[in-house]
Order: structure tokens, then sequence, then C-alpha cells
């Protein structure tokens, strides 16, 4: 008898020479003219990374300017033919572009640092500090610009080979008295030493806490508010490629020199002082250790903070209230300011702040968590926290 087999069908395997379809140039530009129609004409296309990484940025569509590469080419003519007011109108444009409250600021920033805004600009600041000293409106400009391109490690570095830490600090010495300039050169201080510590030390080694030390005294009360953010800028130590940074070390070199006790001295005009909220700030990023916190006490600065802290209360100004009772729990470090502040009655002010301020939980953190500093060795004071 026969018996009939049949086989498993399998399917059909690809031969191994079997070539993948490929598109040809023509098809290629087609399909490139097909997504491109669909574009808008105002859209602009950034392909970039924050820090690092991507090599290329799309700085506009094909067929348009982009009015970030327009001012820089306007800028790089300027710098052959230099003519000082039309040098400002750039700038100034620049900065309006790169700005925080400009909707393309980040993507406008991101392209002009791509195309050699910053070591431009410290082209041009450097030539502009060779002419006649009433050249201050382009200095002003080219100085906002800058600070507005800096925002990280790429651009701070691309400003520190470019020299701007010593061409800054140039233009801060020759123009004590012009308060304008100070503050568009400290604003570039600050953004340059944020997150770079290699930027942070040039600063150092040019003397500039002596530089902040002279200013600070000839312009009492002044509220050059950029001043302020430099010395935390400089005290920060938020550079995530250091693991030891020197920023410790410069703080006490500005405690050690008068600047906590000038900045005692902006306490000490009370809450009227416009200076007084970045004072509070500036004084808790000087005071590292226990030293420099005793010598704010003995300078009055414990005084000064309660009497704040009793006016902000009656005025109702929460922002006072709050960076002042900082300021008083980073004292408190210090085991003899504890006492000092019991002393003075500063629970006792601190629990009517908080009365004062029951519906605003902000303020009412800032002073539990000075209670418990001020409090942590005293079991009586430890009792009155809420």
């Amino acid at each position: 008898m026969r018996t009939s087999t049949t086989s498993a069908w399998t399917p059909p395997r690809p031969s191994k020479t079997q070539s993948k379809p490929s598109l040809s140039k023509a098809s290629i530009s087609q399909v490139k003219f097909f997504f491109s129609s669909l574009l808008p004409s105002h859209s602009l296309f950034l392909l970039i990374s924050k820090r690092r990484r991507f090599a290329g940025i799309v700085t506009c569509v094909p067929g348009e300017t982009n009015p970030v590469i327009e001012c820089l080419d306007r800028l790089r003519h300027l710098e052959t033919e230099p003519d000082q007011n039309l040098i400002a109108q750039a700038f100034n444009t620049l900065h309006e572009l790169c700005a925080n409250p400009n909707s393309d600021s980040n993507s406008n920033v991101a392209i002009a640092t791509k195309n050699g805004a910053v070591e431009l600009a410290c082209s041009l600041c450097s030539k502009i500090s060779l002419a006649a000293g009433s050249h201050v409106v382009p200095l002003v400009s080219a100085l906002n610009a800058l600070s507005s391109l800096l925002h990280d490690v790429q651009s701070t570095g691309a400003f520190h080979r470019c020299d701007g830490p010593r061409i800054v600090m140039a233009f801060l010495v020759d123009n004590k008295g012009n308060v304008e300039l100070l503050s568009s050169g400290f604003r570039v201080v600050a953004s340059a030493a944020t997150g770079d510590e290699i930027v942070k030390e040039a600063f150092m080694e040019l003397k500039v806490d002596e530089l902040i030390l002279e200013i600070m005294s000839l312009h009492r009360h002044k509220g050059i508010q950029s001043l302020y953010d430099a010395v935390c800028a400089l005290l920060m130590p938020d550079d995530d490629r250091v693991v030891a940074s020197q920023v410790y070390g410069y703080a006490r070199k500005f405690a050690k020199i008068g600047i906590a006790e000038a900045l005692v001295d902006s306490l000490s005009a009370g809450v009227s002082s416009h200076d007084l909220i970045s004072a509070c700030i500036t004084l808790r990023a000087v005071a590292v250790n226990d030293e420099i916190c005793k010598s704010i006490a003995e300078k009055g600065g414990i005084d000064a903070l309660l009497r704040c802290i009793d006016d902000s209360g009656e005025q109702g100004d929460k922002a006072v209230a709050k960076v002042c009772c900082s300021l008083l729990s980073k004292l408190a470090g210090s085991d003899a300011n504890k006492s000092a502040i019991v002393g003075k009655g500063g629970m006792d002010k601190l629990i009517k702040l908080s009365a004062r301020f029951a519906d605003d939980p902000s303020v009412l953190q800032e002073v539990r968590t000075c209670n418990i500093y001020v409090g942590s060795q005293n079991k009586i004071t430890l009792s009155l926290i809420v």
C-alpha cells in the first residue's frame, strides 16, 4: 500500500544578495521639498543641547534672514568701521533679542553664541575701551548684550578665552562713579561667574572682591542690584565639573576685607533701604562659618535684623520678613548667636511676626525654621515653637 507524504510549508527566505530599496537623488529632493512646503514661513527650528552635543543649529527657514544673524553681521561690519552710535544701536537690538522677556530668547541666545556673538562682543568692547572716555552709551549697550549671551559653560568659556574678565574689570575700575555702567558691568560678572568655577577664579585673581568693597563704600544705599548678584554668583558652588569648589575660601576672603561689615551697614538703614533684601541674601552667602557669623553679630547684624523683622511685620512687608528670617536662621548656626538672639527678645519678635502673617505659609515656614535653629539648644525656647 502506497502512502502519500506532504511536507510542511515554509516561507521563502530572502536572498542574501537582495539589496535594500534606495531612493534616487531626485526622489530625495522631492521629499525634502514636500516637507519644507509644510513648514510655516515664520518658524525657527533649533537643534540644540543646552550644555553640549548637537553641533549644528538651523537658524532660519531657507530664503529668510534671521534677525540675530543680521545683527551679528552688522556688528562685524562695525568692527572694521566703528561708529559709536551704530554700535550702541546694534548691541541694544541684540540684547532685546536675547534678553529673558523675549519669548524667543533661548533660541536667539543659542544662535548668537553658536555664531560667535560672545567673541564679537568682547572684541568690540576692547575697542570701545580704547576710545574717548565719553563713549559710555555704547559701553553700557555692549555690556548689557554680553550679559544676556552668557548662559552656559560654553558661552562663559568663550568669554574667558577672549580675556573677558580683564576687559570687564577694566571698565569697572575706570568708571567707578557711573552707576549705570557699574550696574551693567556687574551684571556681566554675575552672568559669567554663574556655573563656571574657572571664571570665578579669574575674577578673584583680578581682585574683584576689593573693587566690590570700594564700590559699596562709594555708592552706599544706591541699590546696585547686580553688584549683590555678582557676590552671590562668585560664592555659589554651582559648577558641576568641579569636585571641590574654592568658593568657601572666597567667602572667607570677602568677610576678611570688610564686605560683611559693609553689608551689615546696609541692614542698619532699615526697611526703607532699597538694598535691604539684596543685602540680606548676599550676607547669607558670605556667612559660611561660625567665625563669620559671630563677627556679623558683633558688628550689629543681629540688632539690625531684629529691628527689620519688627518693622516688616508692622508694614506688612512679606518679602523683607522672609529674607530677614532666612538670614537670622543662618546666623543662628553659631551657638553664641543663639543666646544673643534669645537675649535680645528675638523669639518674641518671631512669634509676633508669625501672628501678623498667619495666612502666609511661606513666611510661617521661614519663621518656623528660624525658631528651630534658635531654640535647638534651649528647651524652654524650643517649647514655644508652633
